[in-house]
């Protein structure tokens, strides 16, 4: 595959390895890269005309995000996510959303709060003409800034270790009106709670958000609804 202008223009502007980084994980969490096939990192290293060091400082920070995987006299390949791996990361989030929703509550400006509902609601309509991307943005923009409104850099590295994972199972998992419609119900209630600074509310929601989510995911992974 040639690599997009933008692709390459880009490889200037950051440290190479990170700008590699950036492109495969984008790759892989659009499905250009499908689950289980094969990379080549030297296949990689010839597309940019890079050297195989910042490549495999790319793929070693694409395994640590678990999006890869290398096999003994095999090679690397894209991963395939299963049940388990849904379960771990659901666990991880809301252990980590859980407290930072509280935190958030009582921290987070009304405004910011007031934007991100907005953005949610016309995401939701953009879902009803058949768009998920405005309602896959929202999502992850909502729950980035919940965990970076509490102010603790440890709590936002570790939600932003997970956060590859969580996009690329929104991409491979079944798109429908009644997922974003329930998705979007909680995130209104969570920022309606954050509103009205009702931290047990807000937490409540939360909560059953990210257990909705797993049991939705497993249950599309189960009726192979997800393309692995």
């Amino acid at each position: 595959m040639a690599p997009r202008p933008s692709d390459t223009q880009s490889l200037v502007v950051e440290s190479i390895a990170g700008q590699l980084y950036r492109i495969l994980c984008d790759r892989i969490i659009t499905g250009v890269y499908a689950p289980g096939s094969r990379l080549d990192p030297q296949a990689v290293a010839d597309e940019f005309g890079v050297s195989r060091t910042p490549v495999r400082d790319a793929l070693a920070r694409l395994e640590h995000d678990q999006l890869i995987e290398t096999r003994p006299r095999s090679g690397t390949f894209v991963a395939r996510p299963g049940v388990n791996d849904v379960h771990e990361v659901c666990q991880l989030r809301k252990g980590i959303e859980w407290v930072a929703t509280g935190i958030a509550a009582t921290r987070m400006p009304a405004g910011q709060i007031a934007d991100l509902r907005a953005e949610a609601v016309e995401a939701a309509e953009a879902v009803g003409k058949g768009d998920f991307d405005p309602f896959f943005a929202s999502a992850m923009r909502i729950h980035r800034e919940i965990v970076a409104a509490t102010g603790n850099e440890r709590l936002v590295r570790a939600r932003a270790s997970v956060e590859p994972f969580v996009a690329w199972l929104r991409v491979l998992g079944a798109t429908g009106p009644r997922r974003a419609e329930g998705s979007t119900r909680r995130h209104l209630q969570i920022l309606d709670a954050m509103a009205a600074r009702d931290v047990a509310a807000a937490q409540e929601a939360a909560a059953v958000h990210l257990d909705e989510v797993e049991e939705w995911t497993v249950a599309d992974m189960e009726s192979q609804a997800i393309s692995l």
